[in-house]
């Protein structure tokens, strides 16, 4: 007669948490992993939308056109709009590029800032009723800007990442010396807590 074989439950590692925790801990790896590609996507994608907004400029197929014009009336339209987008085409190139990103990012910013003076010269076309707490849809497209000049400042100040491969490679050393000298310095202190279990 053949017996079944003796089948355990599987062992469950108690220290991962669970429930709530776990799916919170899970989340919190999930975008660590995922922090190393967010400013690249940043980057890129303001990029892609610059280059896109500024060749309607140059192509005079955008929809701002108008506004834009109005906003700076003492520059020509039929040249300050598409001057306006060679430039935002540049600095979508330089964002996905991601050289110089410092000065492109600032001068996103810039030029991000410049948006608002619409709020300035065209308090009709931005505001209803002459309210400023009720933005139009021209207000709402224009205040919407903070968070892109917000984008730019992450851009423009963040830590540099590239760094030489020797210098990596040491820094890699440094950080295992260090796990070493952690784990010996804590082993003494845990080693009672061990005995007792």
């Amino acid at each position: 007669m053949t017996s079944l074989p003796n089948t355990s439950p599987p062992e469950v590692d108690s220290s991962q948490p669970t429930g709530l925790a776990g799916i919170v801990a899970r989340a919190e790896a999930i975008g660590q992993a995922a922090s190393r590609y967010t400013v690249p996507l940043l980057r890129i994608s303001l990029g892609i939308v610059y280059i896109w907004f500024g060749a309607l400029k140059v192509g005079d197929a955008t929809p701002v056109g108008q506004l834009v014009a109005k906003t700076v009336p003492f520059l020509p339209e039929k040249f300050f709009v598409p001057a306006l987008g060679v430039f935002e085409v540049l600095l979508g190139l330089g964002l996905i590029v991601g050289r110089y990103l410092g000065i492109v990012a600032l001068l996103m910013v810039g030029h991000l800032a410049g948006t608002f003076l619409v709020l300035v010269t065209q308090p009709q076309e931005a505001f209803q009723h002459g309210n400023p707490l009720m933005l139009s849809m021209t207000g709402e497209f224009v205040v919407k800007n903070v968070v892109l000049i917000t984008a730019g400042l992450l851009l423009a100040t963040r830590p540099r990442e590239r760094e030489p491969r020797h210098a990596r490679r040491r820094g890699d050393e440094v950080a295992s010396v260090v796990d070493v000298v952690d784990v010996v310095d804590v082993a003494p202190a845990i080693a009672p807590a061990i005995e007792t279990v």
